[in-house]
């Protein structure tokens, strides 16, 4: 038998801070991959502690939903679920290379196969790229289009800013948008500036963040000036000086994250071809369905 834990944060503030994780576990819990697939949190129930004592499986695949490489992907995970030996250095990463290691947690008798954090994945450029199409409506969006991928930023981890910075630096290299920049709430280049930051008329802001909450609803649309009070709403896009600003909301709510979960375990062993195939398949048909409902 095999089960995937997907662990996130969670917030004993933001109620809807867990949302993201329990549908993409639905989602994956639908492929019929895995023989268990249970969710656990450092801020809400279940625990980390708990996680891998409600499992059966002998064999247990734990996926990180958090955007970069740091102090929870580094220390508090791997401590609460008690993963004898180990040590961060066999992730051998830059703060964006973390991929896998496997571990045995011998209190519960289990083969853990600790997985990178979901935000740092390849397959992440992916999904902002699908977030930028759902925020416009359009599946060819790119050319005439820049866009900015948006970090929180913070000098206790420089893991954070990396993840942002590998992203928008991919995504710039993929040549689909006209101009791609990586910006930040607590760091320059700050999120206030966008429309200063970019020559396009069109701008799609994507906060790389795992769910919505007090910083995508209310700091940077206020930060921007799409609005100078949140709880009045702003329209989408909102023309702030000469620039529209098509603004995504938080990454993680995006339905194709579920297909980076299946990624990092695929990474780490899991036989998963065929749930990923299926994940795809249903996002593409749930986004033409989107883009027919809008026409």
């Amino acid at each position: 038998m095999q089960a995937l834990v997907i662990v996130a944060h969670g917030s004993h503030l933001n109620p809807g801070s867990s949302e993201p994780t329990f549908a993409h576990a639905d989602t994956v819990r639908a492929t019929g991959a895995f023989d268990e697939v249970r969710e656990a949190f450092w801020k809400e129930e279940p625990s980390f502690r708990e996680a891998l004592r409600t499992v059966e499986s002998e064999e247990v695949y734990v996926v990180p939903l958090f955007v970069s490489e740091g102090y929870f992907t580094e220390q508090v995970i791997p401590r609460e679920l008690r993963l004898e030996g180990w040590d961060v250095e066999e992730w051998n990463s830059d703060g964006t290379d973390a991929e896998h290691v496997t571990l045995d947690a011998a209190d519960v008798e289990k083969t853990i196969h600790y997985c990178g954090p979901v935000g740092t994945h390849d397959s992440m450029d992916d999904v902002i790229v699908e977030r930028a199409k759902s925020v416009t409506g359009d599946a060819d969006v790119g050319e005439g289009f820049g866009l900015a991928v948006v970090g929180h930023g913070t000098e206790r981890n420089e893991n954070s800013a990396k993840a942002i910075h590998y992203h928008a630096d991919r995504i710039r290299e993929s040549g689909r948008f006209e101009e791609v920049q990586a910006v930040f709430m607590d760091e320059d280049p700050e999120v206030d500036d966008v429309s200063d930051l970019f020559e396009s008329d069109d701008v799609v802001v994507v906060p790389l963040f795992v769910a919505d909450g007090f910083h995508t609803q209310e700091d940077i649309p206020e930060d921007m000036g799409l609005t100078d009070d949140y709880r009045e709403g702003y329209e989408i896009p909102t023309a702030v000086d000469d620039t529209r600003i098509w603004y995504a909301g938080a990454v993680g709510t995006e339905p194709l994250v579920a297909d980076v979960i299946l990624e990092r375990a695929r990474d780490a062993g899991a036989d998963v071809a065929a749930a990923i195939e299926t994940v795809r398949e249903q996002t593409r048909e749930d986004a033409g369905d989107t883009a027919a409902a809008g026409d």
